[in-house]
């Protein structure tokens, strides 16, 4: 699980998660009515990033989707996985040593942090955040806030090196599980690392998924459908809980656990 230690995460550990929505507003409305967030447009300055917070603390950001040139297409509606720096631009450099490919290349956020975008080599896009000001998350492992960060790839061995190079995670095979890998900072398990499979949609790129905490996974889900988000992995129960995998109204991916008691 994501670990927040005083005030900061530890180098690659997930800190962040954002979603580019084309309609920012209704993303806005969606997540608060099942998720309990809070959040509104924000300055022009930024371009409007929408701070979200549960219970006052900051969970994740929502922007508006919009073409980076006119006459570019639309960019994909996604959550984007942040991955903690202390130094984005040493990481940047190590992200195309390993492989990577840097996508958007590091710039300051104001005085809140510096950031980029990237995309491993089979095709996964993450972010890197060096915190500032803003050092994430601050709400995570309870209901209505992120748990869990898991790479879908189709070549664990390629990605797993890729990460232990670019950021220092490490991949740890799951006893009793092929196709599935702890992926550790230290000895501490802070995300996953799986094959692509029947959980993404028809044709989907390999990607980093988002893992959401609530109270019951049944309840969420349907209130999702009733809010007009869909259903690709209907709940079901394994060894770390209940969960599912479902889109928002506009098409992100994402899933929602209610996690085994420990």
């Amino acid at each position: 699980m994501p670990e927040v230690t005083a005030s900061h995460y530890p180098p690659g550990t997930p800190c962040w998660i954002d979603l580019m929505a084309p309609d920012q507003q209704a993303a806005l409305d969606f997540y608060r009515d099942l998720l309990g967030w809070q959040g509104e447009v924000g300055s022009p300055e930024f371009g409007g990033y929408a701070v979200c917070t549960l219970n006052g603390k900051p969970v994740a950001g929502i922007m508006k989707a919009q073409p980076m040139q006119e006459g570019d297409p639309m960019p994909p509606t996604v959550w984007t996985t942040y991955l903690a720096s202390t130094d984005a631009d040493a990481t940047q450099k190590a992200i195309a040593a390993a492989g990577g490919t840097v996508m958007f290349p590091v710039m300051d956020v104001g005085t809140i942090g510096r950031m980029l975008v990237a995309a491993d080599p089979t095709g996964a896009v993450f972010g890197v955040w060096q915190p500032v000001d803003f050092w994430g998350a601050q709400v995570v492992n309870e209901p209505g806030a992120l748990t869990w960060n898991e790479l879908h790839t189709p070549d664990l061995a390629a990605a797993g090196a890729f990460y232990q190079k670019a950021v220092g995670l490490s991949s740890v095979p799951m006893e009793g599980m092929d196709d599935y890998h702890s992926m550790n900072v230290g000895d501490r398990s802070v995300g996953g690392m799986t094959t692509m499979g029947e959980s993404a949609p028809p044709g989907a790129p390999p990607h980093w998924l988002t893992y959401f905490s609530v109270d019951d996974t049944d309840s969420t889900v349907d209130a999702l459908i009733r809010a007009g988000g869909n259903v690709l992995v209907p709940p079901f129960d394994f060894v770390a809980g209940r969960m599912s995998v479902v889109t928002d109204p506009q098409g992100a991916v994402f899933a929602v656990i209610k996690a085994a008691p420990m």
